[in-house]
């Protein structure tokens, strides 16, 4: 299938599609005319791309994921079970960080809009 039947089936933009081949996460093979074409598995490789992009996994972890699924859909085999934790425990430690943050940022604005207040 060409890019823009694999963009209309899958529902993602074509430059989408190119910078997943460019990052390794999808594969295309040229025409003679120096179209891309891909194969039957491209919309289910798509799928489990966006499903990994998603759960907030960065694409050079997604890379290093993509020949470990088991079955057709976003199911990984146990091999990579620890480095998906390890990806887990990563975004719990950023909405913690996040979380503080946001905390901090409500009160200046409180302390602030009391100020202003006032004055």
């Amino acid at each position: 299938m060409k890019i823009g039947e694999l963009s209309r089936e899958t529902g993602v933009a074509v430059r989408l599609l190119r910078y997943y081949e460019t990052q390794g996460l999808l594969t295309s093979h040229r025409s003679e005319g120096g179209h891309r074409h891909y194969g039957p598995e491209a919309p289910a490789t798509v799928a489990r791309i966006r499903a990994l992009l998603a759960a907030g996994l960065p694409t050079r972890v997604i890379r290093e994921l993509m020949p470990c699924f088991a079955g057709d859909g976003a199911e990984l085999q146990a091999c990579v079970l620890d480095h998906l934790r390890t990806q887990l425990a990563e975004l719990d430690s950023r909405i913690t960080d996040l979380t503080q943050a946001r905390t901090a940022l409500g009160g200046i604005l409180e302390a602030s809009t009391r100020a202003i207040a006032t004055a």
